[in-house]
């Protein structure tokens, strides 16, 4: 059994990621969750340390150490300990867990080293649970190497790098597998499926968004392909891709407005519906109708708020 500690606020999303990755993630309090079968933790976006579980107890010091003294341990060498306090909801004072939990662990043949550890116990504490884990993997985040802003080619309104990593993970991205972006823009989430080791693809109906595309996916990948194209007429060939991914146009920001966007993105998602068997669609609006329409399920939808007045509404398809 593996414990999961999650990034950012919004559990719900970080589980859907994660379940691209392991089976049975359930959430166990606040920024954490169990998973177990787990491939590949290091590329999600949306958690931040995975960990052999030890054992989960009440939220205080006494519990937390009962744990660990109780624990088999099954490895030698050095150890730190690094205690959490999730999200500020506990009153766990994290120094004196990290000195009491240390000391047991010492007590049990380890010898002590913080700056680069044979072992490292994990300690979250939220304000109804502790959970304790020996980390087996910290994920690579290098997103903010990524920013838009700090690619070669970049437009305003561009997706963050951690955002587009999760939806291409959900989407199916990973090694063995090609990802389509029919709206590719600058091709941040096309690039973020290629760093989890997906195939990609791109498609765009500007020139000048193809070109950009091309000069983004050759600075961060070795690998990778974009066209000038329609998303409503694909020049591939039925069951092309193992799953597609793509931020339909915002109405605000958009020159396409009203029917004219709707029937563009009804149009593409039939499209994506006849190339591949699974899709998350991106909008600052439901688009949960015109999905069912062009013949896919919607498996479920999370409301994300960027900012005070744009809201992404993810829909998860099959």
């Amino acid at each position: 059994m593996y414990l999961l500690e999650f990034a950012g606020d919004d559990d719900a999303f970080a589980v859907r990621e994660a379940e691209s990755r392991a089976s049975a993630v359930d959430p166990i309090a606040a920024g954490m969750a169990t998973a177990r079968g787990i491939e590949r933790p290091e590329t999600l976006a949306y958690t931040r340390r995975v960990c052999r579980l030890i054992g989960t107890c009440e939220p205080d010091l006494d519990a937390a150490a009962a744990v660990v003294t109780a624990a088999g341990i099954d490895r030698t060498g050095t150890v730190a300990v690094r205690a959490r306090n999730v999200r500020g909801l506990s009153d766990i004072d994290t120094q004196s867990a990290e000195r009491r939990l240390g000391s047991i662990l010492v007590t049990r043949g380890f010898d002590v080293d913080l700056d680069d550890p044979d072992h490292t116990l994990l300690a979250l504490f939220a304000d109804d649970l502790a959970a304790l884990g020996w980390v087996e993997c910290e994920t690579v985040r290098d997103f903010t190497a990524r920013e838009p802003t700090k690619k070669p080619f970049f437009q305003p309104g561009s997706m963050a790098p951690v955002d587009a990593r999760a939806l291409a993970n959900i989407a199916g991205a990973g090694p063995n597998a090609s990802i389509l972006d029919p709206m590719c823009g600058t091709g941040g989430i096309l690039v973020e499926a290629g760093l989890a080791g997906a195939t990609v693809v791109g498609v765009d109906a500007q020139a000048k968004m193809v070109r950009g595309t091309r000069v983004n996916l050759r600075e961060y990948l070795d690998d990778g392909s974009v066209v000038r194209g329609d998303a409503t007429q694909l020049p591939f060939v039925t069951d092309s891709f193992d799953g597609v991914v793509f931020d339909a146009p915002y109405g605000r920001q958009s020159k396409i407005e009203g029917d004219s966007l709707e029937r563009l993105v009804s149009d593409a998602l039939r499209e994506a519906r006849r190339v591949a068997p699974r899709a998350v669609l991106v909008g600052d609006q439901p688009w949960a109708e015109p999905a069912e329409a062009a013949g896919w399920r919607v498996t479920e939808r999370f409301d994300r708020r960027v900012h005070a007045s744009l809201v992404r509404y993810v829909h998860v398809l099959e």
